[in-house]
């Protein structure tokens, strides 16, 4: 048999175990996203990126546009071209604002779309009626089961004494996203001022959910 025909058959074979679309190099990749008011050199996001970093996987803290004053349809746009994956091996981390910003991102992506995982912290997908800046962040509808099912892991933490976003508006969204939910007795907005400035819980779920989805 010849060098071309004997390479010929192994690519065939090759094909057929491995499509066109897979790749066997894929690493993690963990977009962390911030809410109102906040950059990404702030409360615990800094220190998650090297933490992640020193188990080998890459984070990408996203810096959302004009966080003091935020436009929903500048953050959308923001994000639509910040993120340039969106597979099994994608993983996110949202924080308050940063939580409805991704959820309609996600909600854009096509039906076939499966990411790897998501750990929302203090997140919400209702009007604060202490904050009303923030309503034009909140669509008309939001199908948060269609969501949902573009999302392999989902996990979603909130404090009883959050005097931000009402934990039981966090907690709905867990509820309606199928996500699992941690309450908190304590840990306000999980803010650099409420003591966060390391998150071991959102560290240990995200190297959960990523050895779980290798």
């Amino acid at each position: 048999m010849s060098f071309w025909k004997s390479a010929s058959i192994i690519a065939a074979l090759c094909a057929l175990v491995l499509p066109a679309s897979a790749s066997p190099t894929l690493r993690p990749v963990v977009y962390i996203l911030h809410g109102y008011g906040a950059g990404p050199d702030e409360h615990w996001f800094p220190w998650l990126k090297t933490r992640l970093a020193e188990q080998g996987i890459e984070a990408r803290v996203l810096a959302f546009p004009n966080a003091d004053q935020p436009s929903a349809t500048a953050w959308a746009e923001y994000l639509d071209q910040a993120v340039t994956r969106h597979d099994r091996q994608t993983y996110f981390v949202a924080h308050s604002l940063g939580v409805i910003t991704l959820l309609r991102h996600i909600e854009r992506l096509p039906a076939s779309t499966t990411l790897g995982g998501m750990v929302l912290v203090s997140g919400f997908a209702e009007r604060l009626p202490d904050l009303p800046q923030l309503d034009p962040f909140i669509p008309p509808s939001l199908d948060l089961r269609e969501i949902a099912d573009k999302v392999r892991q989902r996990f979603v933490l909130a404090a009883k004494d959050d005097s931000i976003v009402p934990y039981r508006l966090t907690q709905t969204l867990a509820e309606e996203l199928g996500a699992a939910f941690e309450l908190r007795e304590t840990g306000g907005h999980f803010l650099g001022s409420d003591g966060f400035v390391e998150h071991p819980a959102v560290l240990g779920q995200v190297l959960r959910m990523v050895r779980a989805g290798t």
